[in-house]
């Protein structure tokens, strides 16, 4: 299959010493990169790095299209420039590394080890390699599926560096809802922006998937998160669960995270 990028982009490789794994990364910058070179940009990073931009690496052929979304809606003014990092999973091993906790049949666990990854290897290569903006206002988190149940529970372990999460189609269902347990156990409400939603054609039971999305939208809401403020949540109507449903969903997640500033509008 042809390869489909728009844009600037560009391909890393990283070892982890905590994942024991070679780890490929592919960075989206946005337009005008390259003529500010005074410039700094907020970092968006992505789970499931290779369905996001390339149609010949994603699932199936089907990728999200996030080079071509972002690519419009900075050039129209509809958010801000950012950079956008999208770390591939590792195949047969994704369940592992996306999940908490042991499921009942022994699977999954190993998001501690890739969170290590995520912040103490890939961050500091980003930060080093382009002209970024740190800090958690500036750093946002995201994924889909197992990648938005990662996404919220290590958002919550490291809300010091991720002060924004894209949530989509999140697996509330693993391990018996035990993401609902991590969330009730919270002291208080983070001062992290949330993006929550799902579809409600989803899998093999979309009444029961709905519940649980509404039932995480509810524990959220519970500890403080306010919708339209600090939290958006969408039902999108006859949306399956697939990546052109999430690619098209971005074209509201990002906007809402990552509005134009006052300054860059004037």
């Amino acid at each position: 299959m042809e390869h489909t990028l728009a844009g600037t982009i560009r391909t890393h490789q990283i070892h982890s010493r905590f994942l024991r794994t070679n780890r490929d990364v592919i960075v989206y910058l946005p337009p005008g990169y390259d003529d500010e070179p005074e410039r700094r940009y907020p970092v968006c990073y992505l789970q499931d790095g290779q369905n996001l931009f390339d149609a010949a690496t994603a699932f199936a052929g089907n990728e999200w299209g996030l080079d071509e979304t972002a690519e419009e809606l900075i050039r129209s003014g509809q958010m801000e420039a950012i950079i956008i990092v999208g770390i591939y999973n590792a195949g047969a091993k994704r369940i592992n590394e996306y999940t908490h906790v042991r499921d009942s049949r022994g699977r999954g666990g190993r998001a501690r080890a890739y969170g290590q990854m995520l912040v103490r290897e890939l961050l500091p290569l980003i930060n080093s390699a382009y002209r970024t903006l740190i800090g958690p206002q500036h750093t946002a988190l995201g994924g889909s599926s197992l990648g938005g149940l990662l996404t919220l529970y290590l958002g919550l372990q490291h809300r010091e560096i991720f002060g924004k999460l894209i949530v989509m189609s999140p697996s509330v269902w693993w391990a018996r809802r035990d993401i609902l347990n991590q969330v009730a156990r919270l002291e208080a409400k983070t001062g992290q922006s949330i993006w929550l939603d799902v579809g409600t054609a989803e899998g093999s039971d979309p009444g029961r998937t709905l519940r649980d999305v509404e039932a995480l939208r509810d524990a959220l809401l519970k500890k403080g998160w306010r919708l339209g403020h600090d939290l958006a949540y969408r039902e999108d109507q006859g949306a399956e669960h697939n990546e052109s449903a999430w690619g098209r969903r971005m074209r509201e997640a990002l906007p809402f995270l990552f509005p134009v500033s006052v300054e860059r509008a004037a």
